[in-house]
């Protein structure tokens, strides 16, 4: 069985070659070696080890500094090892990597640690699926065997991202971390959070303090809601880090802001708070962008989200504004585009951001089927390509799905996979695209069951979209392979949705 998983990977990689024989065998004697002198590579190795965990061994393998060269030792056979090499001139050459499986040992080369994590990533996948059980044990009956072959692979985009809403229903940090473990495996490098909207304010604001004990108190359906201090969404923060992952924090405006106007009575024209907000909803929120409160409000919010994340992006929002003209939307997009600025962001916005003067540095998320941001892209401008009918996860599979909305349609996994991004939208080509993000938004889900449920399998789909050539892709490859992956999702307990347009194999 083990040979045939080379054909079997999501997302599709550049190239693979099936080797002979019967693979590599991890035993007990297995040791992972890590090019000496990066600690971001021995981490890759001890995540690594981590994975396989007790599944071949009584103890995990070993990991080791080792590059084979003089004076740090050689790399004996029965190993796996994981080195750095000089990185090409192709695009994605940075994320890249080649893996070779051999009877005799296992390698993984990138240009550098984010690229051996992919690596890692493929090498999971041609391990059968008891090593992903909690608490599986070693078992000498049962042999873990690699799949052999020898693949090079490199990302065609990017940003190839998941959005989660935490602001319409709460997410608990380990639903988030189990979110961003899941993302990672299909080698998705960013996390997109939510992080207020009408029915919740999320993360605390140490200089603005009701935006948590009030403005997070409640959620869709009246729920006791929550939010992160700032010390949880740093814990966030790192755990994604460690998995390449980049989190981009969004604080969507001058709409979807009931929850911090009902904290904060000054952020209203009238300086009348409004009661918390738990229905779903949109339009009927707007700051009062004439304030000077308001810039105020919105320096302090951007300033401190900011100094806790690393990453360089801060979404702004900026969808679904009914009570502004066009130009007063346009003024306060403009100042907020400043004041991101200021603080050493690039800003993103939703696709309305894109009749704006943006600066040629930020970046709209485009999500509206029938619009193009072609103006804004002529000026220098790059897309993120959302299409609320190819990828918002929270949309409906089919007319029985028991969670979801559908007012962007109804989408199944062929939905979510079958488009070509280059050809999506008149006026935006190649590239200006810096790749696709699947959203999440919260309205009907509760917890992270619901997450998965709606997520997979067309978050392995939009994973594929963002990483795989086009000519690596096609839909009667992808659901074969697709398929291939249910054994694991069960053994990691992924409540995946079994679509009748797959074969799956458990």
């Amino acid at each position: 069985m083990a040979p045939s998983l080379i054909h079997s990977i999501v997302p599709a990689p550049l190239t693979v070659e099936a080797g002979r024989g019967p693979g590599f065998t991890v035993s007990p004697s297995t040791v992972i070696y890590v090019q000496p002198g990066d600690e971001r590579v021995a981490a890759v190795g001890r995540y690594l080890s981590d994975l396989i965990g007790i599944a071949a061994a009584p103890t995990p393998p070993s990991v080791l500094a080792a590059d084979g060269g003089a004076g740090h030792g050689e790399v004996p056979a029965g190993s796996i090892h994981l080195a750095t090499r000089a990185g090409g001139t192709e695009e994605g050459e940075d994320e890249g990597y080649e893996l070779t499986v051999r009877t005799d040992g296992v390698t993984l080369t990138a240009a550098n640690a984010a690229g051996l994590f992919y690596a890692v990533q493929t090498l999971r996948q041609l391990m059968p699926a008891f090593v992903e059980y909690e608490g599986v044990r070693f078992d000498k009956t049962r042999p873990l065997v690699i799949a052999p072959g020898h693949i090079v692979d490199r990302p065609r985009f990017p940003w190839r991202g998941a959005m989660l809403d935490v602001a319409r229903h709460f997410m608990q940090i380990d639903e988030v971390k189990r979110y961003i473990d899941l993302v990672a495996l299909y080698k998705m490098n960013r996390l997109h959070l939510h992080l207020a909207d009408d029915q919740g304010w999320r993360l605390d604001i140490t200089s603005w303090p009701n935006l948590v004990s009030h403005g997070g108190s409640t959620e869709v359906g009246g729920g006791p809601g929550g939010f992160y201090t700032q010390d949880q969404y740093r814990d966030i923060v790192a755990y994604a880090q460690a998995r390449f992952i980049t989190v981009v924090p969004e604080i969507d405006m001058p709409g979807h802001t009931n929850a911090a106007l009902a904290s904060y009575a000054e952020l209203n024209c009238d300086g009348v708070a409004p009661p918390l907000f738990i229905g779903i909803e949109v339009g009927f929120s707007v700051l009062c962008i004439d304030k000077e409160v308001t810039y105020r409000f919105i320096n302090d919010v951007v300033r401190e989200i900011a100094a806790l994340t690393p990453g360089a992006y801060f979404h702004v929002g900026g969808d679904e504004v009914k009570k502004l003209t066009p130009d007063l939307y346009a003024r306060f997009i403009e100042r907020v585009q400043g004041i991101v600025q200021a603080h050493g962001k690039t800003m993103i916005g939703w696709d309305e951001t894109a009749a704006t003067n943006l600066l040629p540095t930020s970046i709209v998320q485009h999500w509206r089927p029938k619009t193009s941001p072609q103006a804004a892209v002529a000026r220098g401008t790059k897309i993120i390509l959302s299409p609320g009918n190819k990828v918002y996860l929270d949309m409906k599979y089919d007319n029985a799905t028991p969670i979801g909305l559908s007012w962007a349609g109804r989408i199944e996994v062929r939905d979510a996979y079958d488009w070509e991004p280059s050809t999506l939208l008149a006026g935006v080509p190649e590239g200006a695209i810096l790749g696709v993000e699947a959203p999440l938004w919260s309205e009907t889900i509760a917890n992270i069951r619901d997450v998965e449920f709606l997520a997979f399998p067309r978050l392995a789909a939009v994973a594929e979209i963002g990483w795989s050539q086009a000519n690596r892709r096609s839909w009667d490859s992808f659901r074969e392979r697709l398929g291939a992956q249910a054994p694991r999702w069960s053994a990691l307990g992924v409540n995946f949705y079994r679509s009748p347009q797959v074969d799956w194999k458990d």
